[in-house]
């Protein structure tokens, strides 16, 4: 008689933390980073219809990395917690932390209990009236948060664009010194040229009434990008 195959624990956390980072790591890259007004956000998306940057509420956005199907599921997920919570007590108890902890409980329990990891790395951001009021959440495929200064990057090779980019980020870049910055280092883990149209590129804009969330055009982004 065939004794029953056995994976230690360790082995199976490890298969599956293997697996999602290789399928994280097959997408392109997403940043968040602070500037002067607010958070800029900058995808590497060839995409015109599939979107990785999105807003959830008020003054909060979401950015995913990984395969689609699942990250674009969390941020459904993500703007029902957002609009149920408001609708029950107030727009101003819609907070990323909590959002971004639903997530990292959502990612954790499906890394722990299912056969099959999600393959994604997700990012929560934040702004508030004031300068400081800025947050910004990185939550990877197994549920573990962090809650990053200054930039985030997910997706792809993040941790050589995350070295790229703590040599030279300093706080309070305008937004067109921002968006460079971005643009190089995206650029800088691909070896190659990184066009406008292959741009996303949004702001969390403090200085907006109402809604802070705003997509930047083509058009917009060439000119900042030009910018001297």
């Amino acid at each position: 008689m065939a004794l029953p195959y056995y994976v230690s624990p360790e082995q199976m956390m490890q298969d599956r933390a293997e697996y999602a980072k290789k399928g994280i790591a097959k997408g392109r890259s997403n940043i968040a980073m602070e500037y002067q007004d607010g958070i800029l956000m900058v995808a590497d998306n060839p995409s015109v219809s599939l979107n990785k940057i999105s807003e959830i509420y008020d003054a909060i956005a979401f950015l995913g990395a990984g395969k689609y199907s699942e990250f674009e599921n969390l941020r459904k997920a993500g703007i029902r917690h957002a609009d149920l919570k408001g609708y029950l007590y107030s727009r101003e108890d819609v907070r990323a932390k909590s959002l971004a902890n639903a997530y990292s409980q959502a990612l954790g329990t499906t890394f722990s209990q299912d056969v099959k990891p999600l393959e994604v790395e997700i990012a929560v951001v934040a702004v508030g009236e004031t300068v400081p009021a800025v947050e910004i959440y990185r939550i990877s495929f197994d549920g573990s948060i962090t809650d990053e200064r200054g930039f985030a990057v997910i997706g792809g090779r993040s941790e050589a664009i995350m070295i790229f980019l703590k040599d030279r980020y300093k706080g309070g870049f305008p937004l067109s010194d921002a968006l460079k910055l971005c643009k190089e280092a995206l650029e800088s883990s691909s070896g190659q040229g990184l066009a406008v149209p292959m741009m996303e590129v949004a702001v969390l804009d403090r200085n907006r009434q109402g809604r802070k969330f705003r997509r930047l055009t083509a058009d917009e982004v060439s000119e900042l990008v030009n910018q001297r």
